[in-house]
C-alpha cells in the first residue's frame, strides 16, 4: 500500500512522531534552532515588560483581568491574550467569513466581515505600537468588533431594529449578547461596545484606536472592492482625497496611520490632523454616494431586510424550528431568542432558510445569492 504513495505522502507520513535528538523531539531532521532561556517567559514577566516599555497611558493586562465572572489567571498568557485567542476560536469570528462586508455574499476576492475584521486589526496594532499602547488589547478589540452583526450588513440591523425596543446595533449586540459567553474582560467588551462614531467614546486609548481604524480600514478597502467590481474608477476619486492620501489603499493606510500617530505625538490627544481628517471624510462620502446608497445597494438591502424579518417572525410562529440551544424558557424571551438565532447566521445559511422555510423565488434574492451560486 505505501508503495502505491507518492514520495511526498511518504514522507509526510514518517514525520507523525517528529524527529528525536536525544530526550527531544524536533519538527525537522536538520533543525538547529537554540537559545538559552532560563526560565519560560510567563504572564507575569510579559505584565512587567509591557510596563516598562508603553506609554503610561496605556491600558495594562493584570492577573485575569476584569471579567463578569472572576477566572484564575492564566500561567503563559496576560488577560487581554486570553480575549483575543478566545475571540479567535469562537464560532461568532469564524462565521464572519460568511458575512457581508459591502457585497451580499462576495466573491473569492470581495471582503468579507472576516477579512475586515482582519484588516482593522492590522491597522489598530499598527497605531498601538506607533503610539506605545497595549498592542494585543487592540488587536482583540479589532477582531472582535463586527461579532454582532448579522447577515447582509448593515442592513441586518435595520431588520432587526423592529424587533428590540433599543434597537439593534451590532456593537452592543456584539458585546452583550454574542460575546458574552466567551466572558472577555470589561475593557475588550467596552472597545466592541463602543467602536462605532455615533457610539459613546471607549473607555482606553486602545478602544478609540480601534474606532479609527475601523473607519480608516473599511473607507479604504471598500473603494477596493468596488473598483475591482467596475462601481466605481479611482479617477472618480475627488482631489481632496487623491492629493491627500493618494488613490489605493497602501497609500491611504500609510497616509491615515501615519496622521493619527504624529497627531498623537504632537499634541498628546487620539485623533487626526485636519488634512488627514478632511481627505477620510471626503472618501468616506465618496463612498456612501457612489457605493453604499446606489440603487443597486438599497435593492439588495431591502432585499435583505424582508428575508430576515421574514426569518424572525416564522421562528416566533415555530420556535422549535430552532436547534435546541435556542429554545426559550419564557414567552417574552421567544422575539429576542429568534433574533438572535436569524442574527447569528451566515448569509448563504440565512438566504437558503428563505428559499426553504419562506418559499422565496431564489431570482428574488439580491445578486450574487442562490443555490448554486
Amino acid at each position: 500500500m505505501t508503495d502505491a504513495l507518492n514520495p511526498r505522502t511518504v514522507a509526510w507520513a514518517q514525520t507523525m512522531a517528529g524527529h528525536a535528538h536525544g530526550d527531544v523531539v524536533r519538527a525537522h531532521r536538520d533543525s538547529s534552532a537554540r537559545m538559552d532561556l532560563p526560565a519560560p517567559i510567563g504572564r507575569v514577566a510579559r505584565e512587567e515588560t509591557q510596563r516598562r516599555l508603553w506609554r503610561p497611558e496605556a491600558t495594562f493586562a493584570h492577573g485575569a483581568g476584569n471579567r463578569a465572572i472572576e477566572e484564575e489567571p492564566d500561567i503563559e498568557r496576560t488577560c487581554f491574550e486570553r480575549d483575543r485567542d478566545r475571540i479567535v476560536h469562537s464560532t461568532a469570528f469564524r462565521r464572519l467569513a460568511g458575512k457581508t462586508q459591502v457585497v451580499v455574499y462576495p466573491t473569492d476576492h470581495q471582503r468579507t466581515r472576516l477579512t475586515h475584521a482582519i484588516e482593522v486589526a492590522q491597522v489598530a496594532t499598527s497605531l498601538a505600537r506607533g503610539i506605545g499602547v497595549n498592542v494585543t488589547l487592540a488587536d482583540a478589540m479589532a477582531l472582535g468588533h463586527d461579532c454582532g452583526h448579522g447577515p447582509g450588513g448593515h442592513a441586518s440591523e435595520d431588520a432587526f431594529d423592529a424587533f428590540i425596543p433599543e434597537g439593534y446595533d451590532h456593537g452592543p449586540w456584539g458585546a452583550d449578547v454574542v460575546l458574552t459567553p466567551l466572558n472577555l474582560c470589561a475593557e475588550t467588551l467596552d472597545g466592541i461596545r463602543n467602536h462605532s462614531w455615533s457610539r459613546p467614546a471607549p473607555m482606553t486609548i486602545e478602544g478609540e484606536l480601534v474606532s479609527w481604524a475601523d473607519r480608516i480600514a473599511y473607507c479604504a478597502h471598500d473603494l477596493e472592492d468596488a473598483v475591482h467590481a467596475g462601481i466605481v474608477s479611482l479617477a472618480d476619486l475627488p482631489a481632496e482625497v487623491a492629493e491627500v492620501a493618494g488613490r489605493t489603499r497602501r497609500e491611504q493606510l500609510a497616509v491615515f496611520i501615519r496622521s493619527i500617530i504624529g497627531t498623537v505625538a504632537d499634541t498628546g490627544v487620539v485623533g487626526m490632523d485636519a488634512d488627514g481628517a478632511g481627505a477620510l471624510a471626503a472618501l468616506r462620502k465618496f463612498n456612501y454616494e457612489r457605493i453604499y446608497t446606489r440603487p443597486e445597494s438599497v435593492a439588495q438591502s431591502n432585499a435583505v431586510i424582508e428575508v430576515l424579518r421574514g426569518l424572525v417572525e416564522y421562528y416566533c410562529e415555530h420556535p422549535t424550528a430552532m436547534p435546541g440551544d435556542y429554545h426559550p424558557g419564557v414567552e417574552e424571551d421567544l422575539v429576542r431568542t429568534a433574533v438572535t438565532y436569524v442574527g447569528g447566521m451566515t448569509d448563504r445559511f440565512a438566504f437558503d432558510r428563505a428559499i426553504d422555510l419562506l418559499g422565496w423565488d431564489s431570482d428574488r434574492l439580491p445578486q450574487g445569492i442562490g443555490r448554486g451560486a
